[in-house]
């Protein structure tokens, strides 16, 4: 079987906080920078943020019969593929790269359902790549040579745009993400959070569990989270857990991103083809990569999911569920993948904005004065959090994107506190350096034991990550 890498994800650096935060009830993450954020935002500009929209724009408005989907390039430049003279005339008119392509994008959707209605095999999975204008399906380490050689002859009988591919790993859903939070049917993440002006909710994957699941903070089951109220999976993976005390409190815009830090969350979009992401998760702290396509199918064990963002960030066993984001916007939660951060491999994600649309709620954004006060694009004031209207921020090149703006994590509980300060060098005073000195041996003791401890769970989950 051949391994496809499409590019080299640096690995992040891991932090000794690595995990979830209980900021005064609010549910955030908290994981390893993969490059250290600047003190203030690079979130693009109005100008930059219409260029990024150009080729969305164009596919929408030249129609999807000429036309075949759209990307960022390297420069930060809107590409759009097209399958005419005219309609590359009128793209490079509107100021974007055009490409002209064989296939439209009518004709990648037919050949997607086409593989939709073939005999489901699981382990297998499919995408529209729009630089390639081919539809590319994958088949993981699970799927026998029998059901490899009937996906062929499907793929045969579409067309010769319609690739094959096996890669290794298997296609699985994950749990124990970012910010952990432990029911009976194991642990998973928190994503984002959420209200519907009334109550507020943890929007995470739909796999994590079923409507009525209980959520804690603790596996003494002890400091309860909430409790799932609303659940899709398959089909979609998405979830809503309803704080227990209904609301999430301050701090519910902000990602934790560890050492005292968090970014501010200050709208929601889509992913674009090209656009640098970050993602976080306990297991392998903060990632960053590229997407590699959109509306994405995948055959898990459990059942298919469709209409996910496809990337090239790695991610492992314990990443489900967290969140994924780009310049402060959020675009999807962790659904599943294959590969692991030594390898590299594909993940994907449920897109954020189906998921509101489909629930009815709305994104808890950065307060308009909180976003204005760190150089970020304010939020609408009136009524619920609303989402800002930027619908990518990826109209620049992917090497100088950054997760977003960073802020203090700042408020929540002495113990949050507590930890921020004892995690700082620049606050220990010649008194705690004795104390600590006389601790040593116990706190190195329970490091050793804790790192055992998450091991052998590492283990114990790779096992079916592949």
């Amino acid at each position: 079987m051949r391994h496809v890498r499409r590019r080299t994800v640096r690995r992040a650096t891991r932090l000794a906080a690595v995990g979830g935060l209980l900021l005064g009830g609010v549910m955030v993450t908290q994981a390893a920078m993969a490059s250290e954020p600047p003190a203030t935002t690079t979130v693009p500009g109005g100008a930059a943020q219409s260029v990024a929209s150009t080729g969305a724009d164009l596919v929408k408005r030249l129609g999807t019969a000429r036309t075949a989907g759209s990307w960022v390039d390297a420069e930060g430049r809107p590409v759009v593929a097209v399958t005419d003279e005219d309609s590359a005339a009128a793209v490079r008119a509107a100021g974007a790269e055009a490409k002209v392509v064989g296939h439209s994008l009518n004709e990648l959707k037919s050949a997607a359902a086409a593989l939709r209605s073939a005999p489901r095999v699981a382990g297998t999975a499919w995408v529209m790549d729009y630089k390639s204008n081919q539809v590319v399906v994958r088949g993981d380490s699970t799927v026998s040579a029998s059901d490899w050689g009937r996906m062929t002859d499907v793929a045969s009988g579409i067309g010769s745009f319609v690739r094959m591919e096996r890669t290794e790993g298997t296609f699985t859903t994950r749990l124990n993400g970012a910010q952990p939070i432990l029911s009976t049917g194991g642990r998973c993440s928190a994503g984002f959070n959420v209200t519907n002006g009334s109550n507020d909710f943890i929007l995470t994957a739909g796999h994590c569990g079923p409507t009525g699941s209980s959520w804690f903070a603790d596996n003494q089951g002890a400091q309860q989270v909430g409790e799932t109220v609303n659940s899709t999976f398959p089909g979609s993976d998405f979830s809503l857990v309803q704080y227990a005390g209904g609301k999430a409190g301050a701090g519910a815009d902000i990602v934790a991103i560890g050492d005292g830090n968090g970014v501010r969350i200050t709208g929601v979009g889509d992913a674009a083809v090209g656009q640098r992401v970050f993602r976080s998760g306990s297991t392998t702290g903060l990632r960053d990569g590229e997407v590699t396509g959109l509306d994405a199918t995948v055959n898990y064990p459990e059942g298919t999911v469709s209409g996910l963002i496809e990337t090239n960030v790695c991610a492992e066993s314990g990443d489900s569920g967290g969140p994924m984001f780009s310049e402060g916007v959020a675009l999807g939660v962790t659904s599943g993948g294959s590969g692991d951060c030594t390898t590299g491999g594909t993940t994907f994600f449920q897109p954020v904005t189906k998921a509101l649309a489909q629930l009815g709620v709305q994104l808890i954004v950065a307060a308009p004065s909180d976003a204005a006060g760190n150089g970020a694009s304010p939020a609408p004031s009136e009524g619920a959090p609303q989402p800002s209207s930027s619908p990518t921020q990826a109209a620049v090149a992917p090497g100088s994107v950054t997760p977003g703006s960073t802020t203090p994590v700042t408020g929540g509980t002495g113990a949050v506190s507590l930890v921020a300060r004892l995690t700082d060098p620049r606050n220990i005073g010649p008194g705690l350096l004795v104390i600590a000195g006389s601790l040593v041996a116990l706190v190195a003791t329970r490091y050793i034991r804790a790192e055992q401890d998450r091991k052998a769970y590492q283990r114990h989950y790779s096992a079916t990550w592949g």
